[in-house]
């Protein structure tokens, strides 16, 4: 090499690729190429022009195919390298691949490089350098090779070294990155070593860089040098399924896509090796598969779901295309079959027949009707949907469908009369909710006899409904019709009887016997009973064992000519305008029909035609207008003849007051009605003064009377009721003051007639001047008369009914200070008490002696003062002195009891 060629590439490391020999042997199962073959060729390159030859020795024989991925050569099974189609070789080289097969089905790879220059080390032995402007070719290991290992895969140099002392490193995957420790690199002769196999799966290719360093300097002589080591596919794995191996298709389809079966090969895409065939080991006789895509068809239209429902098939996928060294996997796939309404329901029994009473409610279950589908149940091929498709035009049935059974429920809905038809005939079919497919069966019907049983029921009206049409108005004991009813099973209306059950306005009258309707009070249409015209009555009928019919009258009511059109009777108001005559609407009102009410005649009688006119505004009103200026704020009473279309009518008086107005209202009547807030608040203040005034009159009143005084003093309770008079009055009499000599100052009190306190609560208020003040004594005599049974305690009287508490203390009658308010009624009690001291004082001596002594409840500490009896008047000429130390409570029957 000359000096100045050397000088100009110092700096360049370089590639040399060297072969020992060229021909090849291929023995013992190995590949019959090498891995890479370099040559060289023109820049333009004719067809037909041989590139090179590879030499295989031993093993042409064994080649069945070479291929090679540049359609511009073809390698011959000699080694021949040819060019089919002139092309070019570009200054950066020119790659393709060849690809071997022999008849054992092995593959080879062959990566060829053609280069402008020669690549092969010339004879003289010297290796040719490459320019950095050239990529070196890719270095191809084998996968999983471990022959021979540690062995030597390419040298590399540069082109430095032929002017420095240099040593090579290599660094990245494969070096000191994952998987470290594969390939290493002779330091000084630039040897690159594989110490390991690989596995392509993982690492397809390594990017290694190479770098130069000077020995002395460690600095680098030349540029990094990127170098791929590609790693050879071999077939070393299966194929493998993927998804689901689930599928499903309706039975009897034939030809139809069940489903796809999906496989991946993790070895080299686009090689053989993962070129996957699909095969069916079993079920051919259904089911196919397309062998380069793995799409599963259906091959019979046989396949039916009611005899299997799921079949299993075994699938097989091999590599290799199919071959038989290709690498393969089995797998089971299932297919379900779908259902389709291919079985229509099909009755259990070819009739059934049912026995019903008359007269049964509705909605009772007859009949289950049991059915049989042998499709997939609890779906529309399987659910079943029944129809009466015969003798059921009266609507007496229905059926439904039993969702849990599937069975048919045949129901009645209107009761049966025996007496109309004792037997039924049904026919009833059974559909699915689906259509049916796939089969030449129709819906299937049956048929059921329904049989009626006879049963003792009450008279039927005929009809069930009678309508009637008569005139209001009509006079009573008018007879309307007649509404009868009969035995169903006699047909007679012997023995009935007739009731109304509803009559709301008592118009009508039912005979009993008869069944006849007459007229009880007059109809009027224009009753609110009267809907539309339309008035009814419910009628009932017995028969002789007590069972009933209900019929019902309707009765049209016609209209007649009863009634007038009527005006309006309240106030009409006009409102004065300034430079108008005011007016107002008469609307009248006929609660006739036509041809009975409108339209209506209005026409203005006397005396007001000169000052009012009456225009016809429609045909059930009138304008009422001044006829001239009339005098505001007066009412005036007007005449108006108002007929209807038939002429009936009559003069009524329309009242109308010209008012000015403000809201279409008289501004004088709306401000005497209207009342404000403040109205509304005075009013009520000035109640609730009244209302005070009125209190404070009645407490003066009640407090400007005397106290009574409270003269008990030793804890009686009582109190002393004065008299009118404090002297003796006219009406006492001084033989009603008996002395008290002879008389037991023990006695305290006396006993009560309870009879004597009903007289006197019946005899009303009695007062206390009448009564005058009596001998204890004397009364309790007088009232033994009465032969009523005495009253021993005090705490009896309290038990009366009149809740007066009378008592005696010190022979003196007291009242409680809690019955003050009873104090009137002495007055009428003094008449009673009156007679019985007449009676006591005009009679026999022998009646004195019922004046004895009867001992009563203590009530209080005597007094120093005797007791008071009838016999102590006996002698004039007594001694009454005793009467000024009766006490302060006796003070004034000692005044009266003193003769001044």
């Amino acid at each position: 090499m000359k000096s100045q060629e050397v000088g100009s590439m110092s700096h360049h490391m370089i590639l040399w690729i060297c072969f020992s020999v060229e021909i090849i042997f291929c023995a013992c199962g190995k590949s019959c190429f090498p891995p890479s073959f370099y040559a060289t060729a023109p820049q333009e390159i004719i067809a037909g022009h041989v590139l090179s030859k590879v030499h295989v020795v031993g093993c042409a024989s064994q080649l069945k195919r070479v291929e090679t991925s540049d359609p511009d050569f073809a390698i011959h099974l000699d080694g021949t390298i040819v060019a089919l189609h002139s092309t070019e070789v570009p200054s950066t080289g020119r790659h393709f691949s060849v690809w071997a097969q022999d008849t054992d089905g092995r593959q080879s790879k062959m990566d060829v490089y053609i280069s402008q220059k020669s690549t092969q080390p010339p004879k003289t032995g010297i290796l040719r350098r490459f320019k950095r402007r050239w990529s070196p070719p890719p270095i191809s290991i084998v996968e999983n090779d471990n022959s021979g290992l540690p062995k030597d895969i390419e040298l590399v140099g540069s082109d430095s070294s032929a002017s420095h002392p240099v040593y090579y490193v290599i660094s990245g995957p494969g070096v000191d990155k994952d998987p470290v420790g594969v390939f290493t690199v002779n330091k000084f002769s630039g040897m690159l070593r594989a110490h390991s196999a690989v596995d392509r799966e993982e690492w397809p290719q390594f990017q290694i860089v190479v770098q130069v360093y000077d020995r002395f300097t460690n600095k680098e002589t030349d540029l990094p040098l990127p170098l791929t080591v590609q790693v050879t596919d071999v077939n070393d794995n299966a194929p493998t399924f993927t998804g689901s191996l689930k599928f499903s298709v309706l039975e009897q389809s034939a030809g139809v896509v069940v489903g796809y079966v999906n496989a991946t090969d993790r070895d080299e895409a686009g090689t053989e090796h993962t070129k996957i065939k699909y095969t069916l080991l079993d079920g051919n006789n259904l089911f196919s598969i397309d062998a380069q895509t793995g799409v599963i068809k259906t091959q019979t239209a046989t396949l039916d779901r009611e005899v299997k429902d799921k079949h299993f098939i075994t699938m097989e996928i091999r590599d290799m295309n199919g071959a038989p060294n290709g690498l393969f996997n089995t797998a089971t796939a299932t297919i379900l079959l779908e259902d389709i309404n291919d079985n229509p329901p099909v009755f259990s029994k070819t009739s059934l027949s049912v026995n019903v009473k008359e007269n049964v409610e509705g909605k009772t279950l007859l009949l289950r009707i049991p059915v049989e589908d042998k499709d997939l149940t609890k779906t529309p091929n399987w659910k079943s949907v029944f129809a009466i498709t015969k003798g059921n035009d009266a609507g007496l049935f229905r059926i439904e469908t039993d969702p849990d059974t599937n069975e048919g429920l045949l129901y009645l809905t209107k009761p049966l009369d025996y007496e109309k038809n004792k037997a039924v005939k049904l026919e009833v079919q059974a559909r699915n909710e689906a259509k049916l497919s796939g089969t030449q069966a129709s819906w299937a019907s049956i048929p059921i006899d329904v049989n009626v049983e006879d049963e003792d029921e009450g008279p039927e009206f005929m009809p069930a409904n009678l309508t009637l049409r008569i005139k209001e108005g009509l006079p009573n004991g008018t007879v309307i019709g007649k509404y009868i009813a009969k035995d169903p099973e006699t047909s007679s209306s012997t023995g009935i009887r007739y009731y109304e059950i509803s009559d709301p306005a008592s118009w009508i009258e039912v005979d009993e016997s008869t069944g006849e309707l007459k007229i009880t009070n007059t109809v009027d249409r224009e009753s609110h009973l009267v809907k539309n015209d339309m008035y009814n009555i419910t009628v009932k009928a017995v028969d002789a064992s007590a069972k009933t019919g209900t019929g019902t009258v309707f009765i049209i009511v016609e209209d007649v000519n009863d009634n007038i059109p009527l005006l309006p009777t309240h106030e009409l108001i006009v409102c004065e305008k300034e430079g108008e005559l005011g007016s107002v609407v008469l609307v009248a009102e006929d609660k006739d029909k036509m041809p009975y009410s409108s339209p209506f005649l209005f026409e203005l009688r006397k005396p007001y035609e000169g000052e009012w006119t009456l225009s016809k505004l429609n045909d059930t009103a009138a304008t009422l207008q001044q006829a001239g200026e009339l005098p505001t704020g007066a009412t005036y009473t007007i005449p108006v003849l108002v007929k209807d279309l038939q002429g009936e009518g009559d003069t009524q008086t329309v009242k109308v007051k010209i008012c000015r107005c403000q809201l279409n209202q008289c501004v004088a009547s709306q401000t005497s009605t209207a009342l404000g807030v403040g109205g509304i608040l005075a009013m009520l203040l000035g109640l609730a003064l009244l209302l005070l005034l009125c209190v404070l009159a009645a407490f003066f009143c009640v407090t400007g009377k005397d106290t009574p005084k409270h003269v008990d003093a030793h804890g009686s309770g009582g109190m002393l009721l004065k008299s009118n008079t404090e002297g003796p009055g006219e009406e006492v009499s001084n033989i009603l003051i008996v002395p008290t000599s002879g008389i037991d100052q023990s006695v305290k009190g006396a006993a009560v007639d309870k009879g004597m306190f009903d007289t006197m609560n019946s005899m009303g208020v009695m007062n206390a001047t009448s009564m005058g003040v009596m001998n204890a004594s004397s009364m309790a005599g007088a009232w033994q008369d009465s032969q009523q049974p005495f009253l021993q305690q005090p705490s009896d009287m309290l038990d009366m009914n009149s809740q007066h508490d009378f008592r005696s203390e010190n022979n003196v009658f007291l009242l409680n200070q809690r019955d003050e308010a009873t104090l009137q009624t002495w007055r009428t009690n003094g008449i009673y008490l009156d007679m019985k001291l007449n009676y006591l004082r005009t009679g026999e001596d022998g009646r004195y002696a019922d004046d004895i002594l009867h001992s009563y409840g203590f009530e209080g500490e005597g007094s120093v003062a005797g007791s008071v009896g009838c016999c102590s008047d006996q002698n004039p000429n007594d001694n009454l002195d005793f009467l000024n130390t009766l006490g302060p409570k006796f003070r004034t029957l000692a005044e009266v009891c003193n003769k001044k």
